[in-house]
């Protein structure tokens, strides 16, 4: 166990191939389970540098008492949050690759061996993640993430969203001491969405599709807690990437990618879908422009924008703010209807009629009742 100002590596061992970087905080009853799927990895050339930021329960003493010495604790003296405890143990990391983990999240025992294997044999690709599947109460499902991926279509659907799972990641650690900082606490809760966009200057990134991880959720999650902060620090990410193409409109275009793209949430109105069709396909013709694409490549690229323009689309009529015709009116010519069958938006068209008059039946109640 170590302090906050612990020195750096032991001199006397020798560097492994990958450090593992574990924020944590009051982990007690899930970090045990963590640092079992770890040490059941099939490629053991690794580290573990647990960074806890002052927890109250008993993390620091599960993790000083794992029997498996490639485990280090690091226990900070002041809570300083998830992303200063990451810079921590980034800054304390000897492998040549760093592996991100959450204290919750879960390694399948191939994917150290199956992401070093590729990132030797891919020198071009300086960021790698992988599929991974949602572990709910026990129960793992399947993740809405895409199916299947390319390096170029993984680097596309940066430029829309965060489409990698932070506990599935692993990096060089020669190209991430380039990063000053590491991850910037001022991006709290999509500081990885950020670190992908800064990592992506120096090289490839690009994804396993194997599933390799399982992301764990629960009511306890950033995720779920902070979706606020989540969502206005994406919206900074993506403002800064697409500066470039909008000008002084690239927070408003950030903004309806992350509302409406990201978040789920149906446009309010006709106007605002048009606008969101505009911003896809001016992101994804300059993505195009400014990428060596392949025919698979642009096959990826196009079919997940239809899928998500699909889904926006469909989102939007079932609740009722927008109408078929306004789908059919506004649509881009390369998204189509997007991935959603002319039968499928019927029906969501259907069910927000429904609400819709529902929503003027309460109105007039409340007007009668003023009255």
């Amino acid at each position: 166990m170590t302090g906050d100002a612990a020195a750096g590596p032991d001199p006397m061992t020798t560097d492994p191939a990958i450090s593992v970087i574990v924020a944590a905080y009051n982990g007690a009853t899930v970090i045990e389970e963590t640092l079992a799927s770890l040490t059941a990895q099939t490629f053991g050339d690794f580290e573990v540098i647990v960074v806890d930021d002052c927890s109250t329960d008993t993390t620091r003493d599960v993790v000083a008492a794992w029997p498996d010495p490639r485990v280090r604790l690091v226990a900070l003296e002041k809570n300083g949050g998830p992303v200063k405890a990451r810079n921590r143990g980034f800054a304390l990391a000897r492998g040549r690759y760093v592996a991100a983990l959450d204290q919750d999240d879960l390694c399948r025992p191939e994917r150290f061996a199956r992401q070093v294997a590729y990132l030797d044999a891919h020198p071009e690709t300086v960021l790698l993640g992988t599929a991974a599947e949602l572990l709910f109460e026990g129960t793992i499902k399947p993740s809405t993430y895409s199916p299947a991926t390319s390096p170029a279509a993984t680097a596309w659907l940066t430029a829309i969203e965060n489409p990698l799972v932070w506990s599935s990641v692993m990096l060089r650690t020669e190209v991430a001491r380039r990063l000053d900082p590491f991850t910037r606490p001022e991006l709290l809760y999509a500081e990885d969405f950020d670190l992908y966009q800064r990592m992506q200057v120096h090289g490839g990134i690009a994804r396993l599709d194997d599933m390799l991880m399982l992301y764990r959720v629960h009511a306890g999650g950033a995720s779920k807690r902070f979706v606020d902060v989540m969502e206005a620090s994406a919206t900074r990410v993506l403002t800064e990437r697409h500066t470039r193409l909008f000008d002084d409109r690239a927070g408003h275009v950030a903004h309806l990618l992350v509302a409406h793209n990201m978040g789920k949430r149906p446009v309010p109105d006709r106007e605002t879908l048009a606008a969101l069709g505009s911003a896809l396909s001016v992101i994804q013709a300059d993505f195009l422009a400014t990428h060596a694409c392949t025919a698979h490549d642009i096959r990826l690229i196009r079919w997940e924008t239809a899928r998500r323009w699909g889904d926006i689309g469909r989102a939007g009529l079932r609740a009722g703010t927008i109408r078929l015709a306004d789908v059919l009116a506004v649509r881009p010519d390369h998204l189509g209807l997007g991935y959603a069958s002319l039968e499928a938006l019927l029906w969501s068209g259907m069910i927000g009629g429904v609400r819709r008059a529902r929503r003027r039946m309460e109105q007039s109640r409340m007007v009668q009742t003023a009255t």
